[in-house]
């Protein structure tokens, strides 16, 4: 059996092993294809704080453990004496990773995809006219109106893939709030208030939508969802009212021509 003495560098081998494997899989691990432009735009934000903070962690705990090793048997510490040169460069270091975060926090959050108030705005990454939907929520369910086409759905929006989509939120009764995870979106719908999200969707599929506000008794069953289809599927959908067969299928899809 190990000793106490021992038990220190036991804990320092495993611990280094341990953040080096989560380290090599964080890396290694391919990062899945984002499914809109709101998606990516998050998923940018989140890698590149990821590669700010493994490095930090790291770093952080190979010292930690170092410490445990290397005054292990230390019976009368000492207190560290004051040293303005490290406190400078810590401070220094803190400063400049913060502003590092909020810079590129602020570029996202002013991505006219991610925050509402410049939903509502021009961009100049929008191809034609956007398609305008109104989405109207209710105890339990949502509706979706087209009303340059006047069409009305229930349960399932239906939105060309490339191409911006605004979508117009109202509610009839209490605070809901639209929830496409695949898709990057969430937006609450207030009673009395108009809430703007704007997505661009870059793959074929079907997509969930739920309510993410507690909304009463049946906000469990308060789900719908998004096909994603492409150009000339969404045209046909619009006159017939019917989706050509695997429209939501990417293998079927990806090679229809915008």
């Amino acid at each position: 059996m190990r000793g106490p003495r021992g038990l220190p560098r036991l804990l320092a081998a495993v611990g280094l092993a341990g953040v080096g494997v989560a380290l090599v899989a964080t890396l290694a691990a391919a990062p899945a294809a984002a499914q809109s432009v709101n998606r990516a735009a998050i998923d940018n934000l989140n890698e590149q704080l990821l590669y700010v903070a493994l490095p930090l962690v790291l770093f952080v705990e190979i010292t930690l453990l170092y410490a445990v090793y290397r005054f292990r048997d230390n019976d009368d510490p000492k207190p560290t004496t004051k040293d303005s040169p490290l406190e400078i460069t810590w401070t220094a270091v803190t400063g400049i990773i913060l502003l590092f975060v909020g810079i590129s926090a602020y570029f996202v959050l002013a991505n006219p995809y991610i925050t509402p108030a410049a939903a509502s705005g021009p961009t100049v990454e929008t191809q034609g006219d956007p398609v305008e939907i109104d989405v109207v929520a209710y105890q339990w369910g949502w509706e979706f109106r087209y009303p340059d086409a006047n069409v009305t759905t229930q349960g399932e929006v239906v939105v060309p893939r490339g191409r911006d989509v605004v979508l117009t939120l109202h509610t009839r009764d209490v605070i809901h709030s639209f929830y496409a995870p695949d898709l990057g979106i969430k937006q609450d719908a207030v009673p009395g208030q108009e809430t703007t999200i704007r997505t661009r969707a870059t793959e074929v599929g079907q997509f969930r939508v739920y309510c993410a506000e507690l909304c009463g008794v049946g906000h469990a069953r308060m789900r719908g969802s998004v096909a994603v289809v492409a150009p000339t599927a969404y045209d046909e959908w619009l006159e017939t009212g019917d989706l050509p067969p695997n429209a939501t299928t990417p293998t079927a899809t990806a090679t229809a021509a915008n």
